[in-house]
């Protein structure tokens, strides 16, 4: 039997971590109970192997879900990137300004993607899990997990083709 209390003070932070990274804070709530209900549910039909890739990609889907619905619904508000993600000693208001305005771009065109493209590409290029983990996580081979990241970064590059100088 699992431990959930356990569980979720081991790993609830790392959660909370991805789904505020895409959504305001009273989404990430939901989101956050939503992903360890799913949790839940997986681990009565499947023993989990590795509890972080599971709970990444459960949180990815939510919060890309939430995103989904909530464009559909107009209801899809920008929230303010933490200064903290930026990873630059020394941020300046600039910086600051183009990196909110990239993550929103992102956010935003995450939402117009495939879900299983809009998912690798954040599990990969965000959240940093291996080729091998994301594929467990998804059911398909590590080749797959490259074919659809490649036609996400594909199509992002695209659809942010006005922040050119990331893709150069």
């Amino acid at each position: 039997m699992v431990d959930w209390a356990k569980i979720e003070r081991r790993y609830g932070s790392l959660v909370w971590c991805t789904v505020t990274s895409l959504l305001n804070e009273a989404d990430a709530r939901d989101c956050y109970q939503e992903t360890f209900l799913a949790a839940l549910k997986e681990s009565r039909r499947n023993p989990v192997r590795k509890w972080p890739s599971l709970l990444r990609r459960i949180a990815t889907q939510r919060a890309i879900d939430r995103l989904r619905t909530l464009k559909r619904q107009g209801c899809y508000t920008t929230t303010p990137t933490d200064v903290d993600q930026l990873h630059d000693p020394e941020p300046n208001p600039s910086k600051c300004a183009e990196a909110a305005e990239l993550m929103e771009a992102l956010k935003q065109a995450l939402t117009e993607l495939p879900a299983l493209q809009a998912e690798i590409f954040w599990l990969r290029s965000v959240e940093d899990l291996s080729y091998s983990d994301i594929a467990e996580q998804q059911g398909v081979t590590t080749t797959h997990v490259g074919v659809v990241l490649h036609r996400a970064r594909a199509s992002l590059k695209e659809r942010l083709k006005q922040f050119h100088f990331l893709f150069t």
